[in-house]
């Protein structure tokens, strides 16, 4: 009888120990969500008539990725993202896809993903990291994604830069100034539960 209770006890710390999933299965779920996340926010675009960049939702969750994931998978995250969009997935802004769009002159934005996530999550720090510094990287992040587009834009109009400004810097100024705010708000929440450390 004494001999039983040892292996029942166990048995039942075995039967009651939670169910975790390997580090694998984690990241794949991770970039496979912020991939979706991605695609719905360029599914949310307002066309301009002024410039050929539309308002997304794109940019927040580019953000995220690089907040919630870290550097190295949020921009896995990207670079998943835009290997299916390149590969033909209708991913991009309105639908949009093919190697075409990413060297359109909206691309610059779209090849600046992947390093802007890893930038965000690169200078955001560990779960520990204070409001302002979580802000500073999501700011910068931001800064990363319109010099990629402004890039790419001066190469396709040959305009100067105040003029590649008003195309592809300030229609988006306020809205993705709410992006970081709604970004820095979701972090703060969240980076306790995803990231490693």
């Amino acid at each position: 009888m004494l001999l039983e209770q040892p292996a029942r006890a166990q048995t039942s710390s075995w039967a009651t120990r939670p169910i975790t999933a390997p580090r694998p299965v984690h990241i794949a779920i991770a970039v496979s969500a912020f991939v979706l996340a991605t695609t719905f926010g360029a599914y949310v675009a307002i066309p301009l008539p002024w410039t050929p960049v539309p308002i997304t939702l794109q940019p927040l969750f580019v953000l995220l990725a690089g907040a919630l994931l870290g550097p190295r998978t949020g921009a896995a995250a990207m670079v998943t993202y835009l290997g299916l969009g390149l590969a033909g997935a209708p991913v991009f802004a309105g639908g949009g896809a093919g190697v075409a769009h990413a060297l359109g002159p909206t691309g610059g934005y779209l090849l600046a993903y992947p390093p802007a996530a890893f930038v965000v999550g690169w200078l955001a720090g560990g779960r520990d990291s204070g409001t302002g510094r979580l802000a500073a990287a999501l700011a910068v992040g931001l800064v990363v994604i319109y010099a990629g587009g402004i890039a790419q834009l001066a190469v396709f109009t040959g305009e100067p830069l105040d003029r590649l400004l008003v195309l592809g810097v300030a229609p988006f100024a306020i809205g993705d100034l709410i992006k970081i705010l709604v970004g820095l708000v979701i972090a703060r929440r969240l980076r306790a539960r995803t990231l490693a450390g």
